[in-house]
C-alpha cells in the first residue's frame, strides 16, 4: 500500500487546477447575480449555495457530502422505476 502524498506536494499538484475550477464558479455566480431575473427559489441555487458551505467547513468528506448533496435519495424501487 502505498502511503499518502504529503500536504505541499498536493498543494503543488492541484493549485492551478483547483484555483481555475474556482475562478470558473466565481465568474458563473457572478453572472448569475447580474442576469435578470431570479434564481432564489430554484432548488438547485440552494444546492449551490450549500455545496460552497461544505467546501468551506471543516468536517471533512467533502467529496462524500457534495455527491449526497446532488444527489436523489436511494430508492429500494429502483429498478422498477427504472425499468432495469
Amino acid at each position: 500500500m502505498s502511503s499518502p502524498a504529503d500536504a505541499a506536494s498536493l498543494l503543488e499538484r492541484h493549485f492551478l487546477e483547483v484555483r481555475a475550477r474556482l475562478l470558473e464558479v466565481g465568474a458563473t455566480l457572478d453572472r448569475l447575480e447580474r442576469a435578470s431575473g431570479s434564481v432564489t427559489d430554484d432548488p438547485r441555487a440552494e444546492q449551490l449555495a450549500e455545496a460552497l458551505k461544505i467546501l468551506t467547513d471543516q468536517e471533512g468528506q467533502r467529496a462524500e457530502r457534495l455527491q449526497r448533496l446532488f444527489s436523489q435519495p436511494y430508492d429500494a424501487d429502483w429498478r422498477t422505476q427504472l425499468k432495469v
